[in-house]
C-alpha cells in the first residue's frame, strides 16, 4: 500500500535540526533536491502499490533519493543507510522534515527500491532534469541581458565637469578686483599702440616723394 506524504518540498531553512541552526541552501544536496521534479512522478510509482492492501511503502522521493545517493557516494546498502543517518543534507534530500538518529528505513529496503524504480523511470528523471537546468539558465541569461540594458540605458554620458558652488572655482581664474587684470591690459595696450605707429611710420616712409640731388660744384 502507498501513501502519498504532505509536506515533502520543504525548504531547507525549516528543516529542524536538534542542534539549532539551518541548513546551507548553496549545499549540493540542497540543490540537487529542488531540481529533481519529485512530485510529477510519485504517481507512476504509486501505481505499483494497492490501494488498500498491505503496509505503507516508503514514498518515493525516500526511494530515489537513496537509491541517487547509493550511486554518488558509490557505497554499499548498508554505507548508505549509515550516511543517512548521519547526515542532516541526506535525510533533507530523500524527504524528511527533521533531523533524526534513527535510520529511516532497513538497508535490504534497498533491493526493493531498485525493484520498484526501473531504468524508464530513471530515463524521465533525468530528462526533465536536464530539462529544467536549460530552462533556468535562459532565464538567468535573460535576465542578466535585461539588467545590463537597462543599466546602458540609466547610465548618462560625460559631458564635462559642472561647478555649482563658487567656492569651488579653480585656482587660476582672477577675481573682477585682481590688480593683475589691469597691469595685464596696460600691456596688451601698449602692444597695441607701438603696432599702430609703426604702421603708421611705414606709411609716411613710402608715400614720401624723392628729393632731387644738388648739382655737384666746379672749382
Amino acid at each position: 500500500m502507498y501513501r502519498k506524504e504532505q509536506k515533502q518540498d520543504k525548504p531547507p531553512e525549516n528543516f529542524e535540526l536538534p542542534f539549532g541552526g539551518k541548513l546551507a541552501a548553496d549545499n549540493r544536496w540542497v540543490i540537487m533536491a529542488n531540481m529533481i521534479p519529485w512530485s510529477e512522478f510519485e504517481a507512476e510509482y504509486a501505481e505499483i502499490f494497492s490501494a488498500s492492501m498491505g503496509a505503507p511503502a516508503k514514498t518515493f522521493r525516500m526511494a530515489l533519493g537513496a537509491l541517487i545517493i547509493k550511486e554518488k557516494l558509490g557505497a554499499s546498502d548498508r554505507e548508505t543507510v549509515e550516511q543517512i543517518r548521519e547526515n542532516p543534507y541526506l535525510q533533507y534530500f530523500i524527504g524528511m522534515s527533521a533531523y533524526s538518529n534513527e535510520p529511516p528505513f532497513d538497508p535490504s529496503m534497498l533491493v526493493h527500491f531498485r525493484e520498484r524504480i526501473d531504468m524508464n523511470l530513471v530515463n524521465k528523471m533525468n530528462q526533465e532534469m536536464v530539462k529544467k537546468v536549460l530552462e533556468t539558465k535562459e532565464e538567468e541569461q535573460v535576465k542578466s541581458k535585461k539588467s545590463e540594458t537597462e543599466a546602458s540605458k540609466s547610465e548618462a554620458t560625460n559631458r564635462g565637469k559642472l561647478i555649482l558652488d563658487a567656492s569651488c572655482a579653480p585656482a587660476d581664474i582672477s577675481y573682477p578686483t585682481d590688480l593683475g587684470l589691469l597691469n595685464q591690459a596696460r600691456k596688451q595696450t601698449e602692444i597695441i599702440i607701438d603696432r599702430l605707429y609703426n604702421s603708421l611710420t611705414e606709411k609716411k616712409s613710402t608715400n614720401q616723394e624723392p628729393t632731387e640731388k644738388e648739382p655737384e660744384k666746379i672749382i
